[in-house]
């Protein structure tokens, strides 16, 4: 289901807290996601800016926000 959302902006929580912005390249059925342009967010504040494509694996995911495009 979240494959058809590839290439939209998402918010991605993990179990751990952190958070990452970034528009969903790609998303299989294991629930991995490969993000683009993806800043990771601590407590609310932005910690890191990723230049190259994240791989965040399904089992850490606690939830995903399909954002409206700005």
């Amino acid at each position: 289901m979240l494959a058809r959302f590839t290439n939209s902006p998402v918010i991605i929580k993990l179990k751990n807290g952190v958070e990452y912005h970034g528009i969903m390249e790609y998303c299989d059925g294991y629930m991995n996601v490969v993000l683009s342009q993806a800043k990771e967010f601590v407590n609310g504040q932005p910690v890191m800016s990723y230049g190259t494509n994240v791989l965040i694996r399904g089992n850490n995911i606690l939830y995903v926000v399909l954002e409206s495009p700005k």
